[in-house]
């Protein structure tokens, strides 16, 4: 085999022929690890969302949005006299009846944002548990308390979102109260008010939907057993982890379509390769036959050849993995129902490196069987 010197010293050869095959596997590569980290970050805060203990009582033909649901403000106190197997905190049911309404909120400069609203009573809290109130109350009429990411899914400047300041929802002026914090979950992107003040606002006296924290995900069934025989109440009960399963799928197409995207990219940076190295090479058919006239076979000089891409190209993933850990890392994306923050985890430098490694060996096998095809004696007087 040649010495790996011998590839190093030819990268160098032309430095505009270099930093343009680093720059181009560059991109690509952080294309392709933006593209995971979108979808990691995306699947992740959806399954993190829905806990396999939490079963949903809502109106039945509501099952794919909570938010066009309609059930009866009694509902919750039926549940809890009728179901077993309802987990109590000091004695107290964990049991919530809320209102999800999707609207706009004013900031005090003018500024509006979309968000989802979730009317509640202070219940929630016991069925979830991973709401933890990092700053300011919870909410009392006339109030809100929003997630620590809301600022980012409404668009708003975190500032006019914290507490004491004062908001408008519908026209009627409100007082943030507090700031939660959900980690990895969609509830970190909404904004929580008294179920009262959403009563009125919503202009509705149905709620949405009522959610019951059970003993054990086991005690699902008294729940899908009582939807089922109350048939005057028009229910569906649901687990809540399939019911963000269910929002997962919803977004699958858009995941494809970020991978379709960042594989179209791919595939041009890899044409536009060819043509690079095509050239590189084309330039040393006679140095490389040189090297098979002193003794180093076909074999080893072509190693020698794809040494020098893949060389090349992991210098482009170093360069698009710094860019990653600056540009990404920590962003938080907002979406239709909520926002996710991203983490260039080590899934997803795994997948930069391994994206790397492929654009050096795809981009330099064809150039490098073509410029090693012709006959020694032909290739030495080229």
């Amino acid at each position: 085999m040649l010495p790996l010197s011998y590839a190093l010293r030819n990268l160098f050869r032309d430095k505009s022929r270099l930093l343009q095959t680093v720059g181009g596997s560059a991109l690509v590569v952080l294309l392709i690890m933006a593209a995971s980290a979108l979808n990691s970050g995306m699947e992740g805060v959806l399954s993190a969302s829905g806990s396999p203990r939490n079963a949903i009582l809502l109106g039945a033909g509501s099952e794919e949005s909570i938010q066009r649901s309609e059930v009866s403000a009694q509902l919750g106190g039926i549940a809890e006299a009728a179901i077993p197997g309802i987990s109590k905190v000091l004695d107290t049911p964990a049991s919530s009846t809320e209102i999800h309404y999707m609207s706009f909120l004013e900031a005090a400069d003018g500024v509006k944002g979309q968000g989802l609203f979730r009317g509640v009573t202070p219940k929630a809290l016991l069925v979830h548990p991973e709401v933890r109130i990092i700053d300011g109350t919870f909410p009392r009429a006339g109030e809100v308390m929003v997630g620590k990411l809301a600022w980012r899914k409404l668009g708003l400047p975190e500032e006019s979102l914290r507490p004491g300041k004062k908001v408008k929802l519908d026209g009627s002026e409100m007082t943030v109260s507090g700031v939660f914090a959900a980690p990895g979950t969609v509830m970190e992107s909404e904004i929580w008010t008294v179920l009262g003040d959403l009563y009125m606002l919503a202009q509705r006296d149905t709620v949405s939907c009522v959610v019951l924290r059970m003993d054990t995900p086991g005690d699902f069934s008294e729940v899908d057993l009582f939807a089922q025989q109350r048939l005057d109440l028009e229910l569906t009960a649901l687990r809540e982890s399939d019911y963000y399963a269910a929002l997962s799928s919803f977004y699958k197409p858009l995941r494809i379509m970020t991978w379709v995207t960042a594989g179209l990219v791919a595939a041009g940076a890899v044409f536009g390769g060819f043509n690079t190295l095509y050239a590189a090479f084309a330039s040393r058919i006679r140095e490389l036959a040189t090297l098979q006239a002193i003794g180093f076979g076909r074999v080893a000089v072509f190693m020698s050849l794809v040494q020098e891409s893949v060389i090349a190209c992991l210098g482009g993933t170093l360069v698009a993995s710094t860019l990653a850990l600056l540009l990404l890392d920590g962003r938080t994306i907002p979406f239709s129902i909520g926002a996710f923050t991203i983490t260039v985890s080590p899934q997803v430098a795994i997948t930069g490196l391994v994206t790397g490694v492929l654009l050096g060996i795809l981009g330099s096998v064809p150039p490098a069987i073509r410029c090693l095809r012709p006959s020694l004696p032909r290739a030495l007087r080229s």
